[in-house]
């Protein structure tokens, strides 16, 4: 195996030092490139970002065997019309695409991908290879795969091309033996050569790798701490950088920040601006102001790619908070190695706004578990600096060509939890169609019998995915035949769930269930919701609870009654509320709470007798009911997305602490390979997430999307849903962000709040609220980000006028929040998997790997 791999490296090696005496980079160039829409009509259209595409028909070597397409529907999720919707289709190897470009340029290709129904053809039997330049940039690449198991509407592929030393610059694309290819954008971008330092090649003492010549995929490109930046936000090289927050690991995920407006990013000849936006350098992630938690964990990022191959890994520093040597110093991990130790921007550049990059190679082989990239940050403790605490700016990660000319890598594979979802779909979908069709088909005894045999086959593959999926609870329904039916015809579950909650939460007979309420007395009821009543009862001689009772009519049932109680009975936080025990005696199903003595937000804001909330009281319960999500997010050992985030599912107690509630419909959450899950859609009209709605894509910015809501509901004091009033205003969350689009937010708030809220928090609470509403769930923050801005409303309430002192307060309180996280989930992991805890156990190694 080391001998393999040690061949591979050096016939790279080799091939770049060879080839960088070939070509010289020309950062004068003066040719503009070329952004196609292929298949595009004669006429240049124009895209969201207001970029002008033109069509691709005179680049082509010839016009046989291709065809232009368009696209049958259009995907929500697409960003832009142009270039998606119109594609060029080739049948054959016997056309490319032939561009004049500047000798001894470095260029940007960026392949844009949209699989979707062209002239009738499948996507899903489209296969092709991309070659540029002599090297293989796709090989079998099949768009459609690629997208499923990305879960993505469509494909960018960005390379870096090595100079062409004259003449055109070809680029080939080639359909597999009996199958397709198609190509939908095409952007070929003269840029100066950003890669001419060498990377310091990890494993390989005092090795450096030269870039200068070699050809580059783009992997990840990610503004750390900062938004998303689009290409026409970029310093002249029209690149995307994304959020970082999706690659972070664990919940120990720092504290972001942003640099003092009148601090000027000073750009130098070794780092000039195309080498990263102001905003890339202006923006980061630090760990937190705790040097106690900061020294316990590290600031870690892991990323998914590809094996045998060499990867460059660029990091971007520029320091704006401290301005001295070893006041902030930190050593950098790469997978598992040690990068730089010690590491001081300050002591590198000399002082603040200055920016510097880094960039080291690493090789990652095709050992099982190797396919990630782990970078991570953790304070140089033997230096004694005065803060122990790390920085990072940006982060960019390129793969780069193999000894063969080649940068394909296979074809990724959908996740089990997908392939689930869409053969539970697909049985749904076939029982639906039977129920409609079975007088049809019940004459055809043939067809009959050939039907009930591919019935079953499709239930026994269902049941054994949904065993697999659902854990233990269903699978001992099932295959028990514990459960049983109600004179209603509704199922409920058997004596089997005792098992799974035994331990966890106590387990009440009917008759104690009946006795605390006076069997179900109408006078003890203080809520309903979908599930049924809420009784208030007392148990063990006069401790007061909440009994929440299913209404055999209801919508809900035995699923949400086994999710509540799986997921509660293993969650425990301040605010969360606490599930007691559970019923499921004589056709029943009962859960048993904590009792909120004041019961929901919702009844404290409109439509009520009771006296209105304080400002500043209603920023702390929105602060604790952010603390309980962004512990779900965060804390727990698997993502827990809410699914219906409101203000009803928010319970206060006696002394007013705020508890989310209501777990029926919690979804477990998308792993490392995955960015949401595939689901039906479920939640409340007024909080539902759009994109979810669209899409039935779940992730956790949907529960970021309804806690928006919250807010403007709690600023507001008004429903989110009000049909009596004028179109525009309907909905809350739309006409809030009309409103504040327009400068007329102090219009709609809350009367008895008005004049009565310090300017600057009320700025800062409607800007976050506001964020939580983008239409894009990848605009919107995480629910760490939001609880920190209000963190930070409530300081700038407290402390009008002083920005700092809010500032320092806030991360203090957002820092004891999360190691708090941390901790629990440290205890938790070693638990109950080996593996992460032996993680875990490197993460607090001071000494490093």
């Amino acid at each position: 195996m080391m001998k393999s791999i040690s061949k591979t490296l050096l016939f790279a090696l080799c091939y770049c030092f060879f080839t960088h005496f070939l070509a010289k980079s020309n950062p004068d160039s003066t040719h503009k490139g070329y952004i196609l829409s292929c298949g595009a009509s004669e006429d240049a259209a124009t895209d969201a970002d207001g970029r002008k595409w033109g069509p691709d028909a005179k680049f082509l070597t010839s016009s046989r065997d291709t065809e232009a397409a368009t696209a049958q529907y259009q995907d929500p999720s697409l960003p832009t019309v142009v270039p998606y919707m119109t594609a060029r289709i080739f049948k054959s190897s016997s056309t490319s695409y032939k561009f004049p470009v500047t000798p001894n340029t470095r260029h940007w290709l960026r392949l844009y991908f949209y699989p979707s129904t062209y002239n009738g053809l499948d996507p899903f039997t489209s296969y092709f290879s991309v070659v540029a330049n002599g090297v293989t940039l796709l090989h079998n690449f099949s768009g459609a795969i690629t997208a499923k198991a990305f879960t993505q509407g469509y494909i960018i592929r960005e390379f870096c091309l090595t100079p062409v030393g004259s003449g055109d610059l070809n680029v080939t694309i080639t359909p597999a033996k009996g199958s397709y290819a198609y190509v939908n954008g095409i952007e070929l971008v003269p840029m100066p050569d950003i890669f001419q330092k060498p990377a310091i090649f990890l494993g390989f003492s005092d090795q450096y790798l030269e870039l200068t010549s070699c050809t580059l995929q783009t992997m990840f490109r990610l503004n750390v701490g900062g938004q998303f930046i689009p290409p026409n936000k970029d310093s002249g090289l029209t690149r995307t950088w994304y959020d970082d927050f999706p690659y972070l690991f664990g919940s120990g995920i720092g504290v972001t920040s942003r640099a003092d407006k009148n601090l000027s990013i000073q750009y130098s000849k070794s780092v000039p601006e195309v080498i990263a936006p102001v905003d890339v350098y202006s923006t980061g992630r630090t760990m937190g102001p705790s040097a106690r938690v900061n020294a316990n964990y590290n600031l870690t990022w892991i990323f998914q790619v590809d094996a045998n191959f060499t990867y460059v890994v660029r990091l971007h520093f520029c320091e704006y908070e401290v301005n001295k040597i070893n006041e902030r110093v930190f050593d950098i991990y790469i997978n598992n190695q040690t990068a730089q130790s010690p590491s001081d921007i300050i002591a590198w550049v000399g002082g603040q706004g200055r920016p510097i990059y880094k960039d080291f190679a690493a090789y990652v082989s095709d050992s099982p578990g190797d396919e990630e990239m782990w970078v991570q940050l953790h304070p140089t403790v033997s230096m004694k600096p005065k803060h122990l605490n790390a920085l990072l700016n940006g982060l960019e990660i390129f793969k780069m060509n193999d000894s063969n000319m080649n940068l394909a890598g296979p074809n990724p594979v959908p996740s089990q939890m997908l392939t689930d979802a869409e053969a539970e779909a697909e049985s749904k979908r076939f029982s639906e169609s039977e129920a409609r069709n079975g007088p049809l088909i019940a004459g055809g005894v043939a067809g009959g019998v050939a039907s009930c045999a591919l019935v079953v086959a499709i239930v026994v593959v269902v049941v054994v995915k949904k065993k697999k999926k659902t854990g233990k609870i269903l699978s001992s329904v099932i295959t028990n035949g514990s459960s049983h039916s109600s004179s209603t015809g509704k199922t409920f579950p058997g004596s089997q769930i005792s098992n799974l909650a035994a331990g966890l939460c106590r387990h009440f007979s009917l008759s104690e269930i009946k006795h605390g309420t006076k069997n179900f007395d109408e006078s003890r009821v203080i809520g309903v919701g979908g599930f049924g009543n809420v009784y208030r009862g007392t148990i063990d001689g006069g401790t007061k609870v909440a009994i929440k009772r299913s209404n055999p009519s209801s919508e809900q049932g035995v699923h949400e009654f086994q999710t509540e109680i799986e997921m509660l009975s293993k969650l425990r936080h301040r605010h969360l509320v606490s599930l007691i025990g559970f019923c499921e005696e004589g056709g029943e199903m009962i859960l048993v709470y904590d009792y909120m003595a004041n019961g929901t937000l919702r009844e404290h804001l409109y439509k009520t007798n009771k006296p209105p909330l304080p400002w500043k009281q209603r920023l702390e319960i929105c602060i604790g009911a952010a603390r309980g999500l962004h512990y779900l997010h965060t804390g727990a050992r698997h993502t827990i997305i809410h699914r219906d985030v409101k203000t009803t599912n928010i319970l206060l107690d006696e002394k007013w602490v705020a508890k989310v509630s209501d777990f029926g419909l919690s979804k477990t959450g998308p792993n490392l390979e995955q960015d949401h899950v595939s689901t039906m859609v479920k939640g409340s009209f007024g909080y539902l997430d759009p994109e979810y709605f669209r899409r039935q894509q779940l992730t956790e910015k949907s529960d970021v999307y309804s806690f928006g809501v919250v807010l403007f509901e709690v600023l507001c004091a008004r429903p989110v849903l009000d049909a009596s009033l004028p179109k525009e205003q309907v909905s809350l969350g739309d006409y809030a962000r009309i409103c504040e689009r327009k400068g007329t937010l102090h219009e709609i708030i809350d009367p008895h709040l008005k004049g009565r809220i310090n300017p600057e928090c009320l700025r800062k609470f409607t800007e976050i609220a506001g964020k939580c509403l983008l239409d894009h769930g990848t605009d919107r923050p995480s629910m760490g980000d939001v609880l920190w801005n209000l963190e930070f409303s409530l300081q700038l309430e407290e402390h009008p006028g002083g920005m700092l002192v809010a500032e320092n307060k806030a991360n203090n309180a957002y820092a004891t929040h999360t190691a708090t996280i941390a901790a629990d989930e440290a205890i938790v992991n070693d638990d109950v998997d080996s593996n992460r805890s032996a993680v875990f156990s490197q993460l607090v190694d001071l000494k490093g790997r």
